[in-house]
């Protein structure tokens, strides 16, 4: 009686293992949301990449948690099948949430009146936004956002006209 009793609550306890993974049903299931949590962490990582490559503080982890962060908070939503209004909700909450990392970037420094860390901050949220993207399917949207905001990053500072030594040195506050 007892042996049987045992494998009854093994097998119980199986079926709930089992069931607590079911939010990935299938082969296709788990293909789309690997190649969406992929595709933010590169397109992430690649941005990180130019900013830790200009010794930046926030490099290619941050950048790479953002976006894939990003793609998680659309990810779970839209597997549970919620509303379009109430996605809006969460998007929102990414954009705010993401706009106090960035203020964590951004240093005031008032005895040399400067500011530091503006271009970082913009590139953490629009990491979000391509996360966001990403996490949402539209992985063409992310690939070309990434490549117009890496071109803002790497390539402007060197067409737009300094204005002065100062300039110079801090072309990419």
């Amino acid at each position: 009686m007892t042996l049987n009793r045992d494998i009854i609550v093994w097998q119980e306890i199986g079926t709930t293992i089992v069931s607590e993974f079911s939010d990935i049903p299938d082969v296709s299931t788990i293909t789309r949301i690997t190649v969406r949590l992929v595709l933010a962490a590169l397109l992430g990582g690649i941005l990180g990449y130019e900013r830790e490559l200009k010794a930046r503080n926030a490099g290619v982890r941050t950048h790479m948690l953002v976006a894939v962060g990003a793609a998680l908070f659309v990810i779970g939503p839209l597997q549970s099948d919620m509303p379009m209004p109430d996605m809006s909700r969460v998007l929102q909450g990414i954009i705010q949430g993401i706009g106090f990392l960035g203020a964590g970037a951004i240093i005031v420094r008032a005895t040399q009146q400067k500011v530091q860390g503006l271009t970082t901050a913009a590139s953490i949220w629009a990491t979000a936004g391509i996360g966001v993207l990403a996490g949402l399917g539209l992985d063409a949207t992310a690939v070309l956002s990434a490549i117009i905001v890496l071109i803002i990053l790497a390539v402007i500072p060197f067409i737009k006209p300094l204005r002065n030594k100062a300039d110079a040195d801090q072309k990419d506050l």
